[in-house]
């Protein structure tokens, strides 16, 4: 029982991470904020390393992230995972160009990709299911809708200029069709624990996602409810400094282990 719990919190945990990465637009080494996440599911059972980078140049943005299971996690289920996407922001409202993912799991490998056209339409590019079952999304409900990592950089961008968590975000990125809604929970002021050294103000967000079109070639549980802390650690920049999601095997919670950019040089915690 442990050990099938640990391959699926691995799992559920790719399905979950969410945090900005890295820009491919030219820029200097003080334009780029690298963030650690370290995430914990079952048991206290160390899971998965996220790291990321973010880059925002004047209207372009640019994000990726880059997973690996660590621990004992790792002795069962074998998975790394990049994902990227590359944008602008223009009058408050985030426009994704261009999304891509590839993810390895015990050898097998998933590759997605998603276009999004000016005129709010999208073009999915992702290889087709091992099952054959194609993935399909009318036009119509797709209009509109932006990649997960893009989904999470609105949030932040909106809470670093004093606005709510309060947004709800159509999402796909090639392997569902989903909206994540986020709310206000409250204020919060953390104090250091046992896995991060971090201590402070924070802005507590729910997040609710609710699926639209399952992917048929789904096989893995994915969160349903979590609450995010946000705190001020780079800059004016808004950042993830908690995490904590509610799923089929219990509370999946993640920190903030060390972030590096314009503002902040910070180690939190160990590797």
């Amino acid at each position: 029982m442990i050990l099938s719990r640990l391959a699926s919190l691995a799992a559920i945990a790719v399905a979950l991470l969410f945090t900005p990465g890295t820009a491919r637009a030219p820029a200097s080494e003080a334009d780029r904020v690298y963030a650690r996440f370290e995430i914990f599911g079952f048991a206290g059972f160390h899971v998965l390393t996220n790291r990321t980078t973010i880059q925002h140049i004047g209207e372009r943005y640019a994000i990726a992230m880059d997973l690996d299971t660590r621990g004992l996690a790792s002795v069962f289920v074998d998975l790394t995972s990049h994902s990227e996407v590359r944008g602008e922001l223009a009058r408050g409202a985030a426009r994704p160009e261009a999304y891509r993912a590839d993810v390895r799991r015990n050898g097998a490998e998933r590759h997605y990709a998603v276009d999004f056209r000016r005129d709010g339409s999208l073009a999915n590019l992702a290889t087709p299911a091992p099952s054959g079952e194609p993935f399909i999304v009318a036009a119509e409900q797709t209009r509109g809708a932006v990649d997960q990592l893009t989904a999470y950089f609105l949030i932040e961008t909106q809470l670093a200029h004093g606005g709510s968590c309060a947004m709800v975000v159509p999402v796909f990125d090639g392997s569902g069709f989903y909206n994540l809604r986020f709310s206000d929970l409250k204020r919060d002021t953390l104090s250091a624990d046992g896995y991060q050294k971090f201590a402070g103000p924070a802005q507590v967000c729910q997040v609710l996602r609710e699926d639209i079109v399952v992917n048929p070639d789904k096989n893995e549980d994915t969160y349903k409810r979590g609450r995010i802390w946000y705190a001020q650690v780079a800059g004016d920049r808004m950042m993830p400094v908690r995490m904590e999601y509610d799923t089929a095997f219990g509370v999946v919670k993640g920190y903030l282990a060390e972030v590096r950019g314009p503002g902040a040089n910070l180690q939190l915690a160990g590797d």
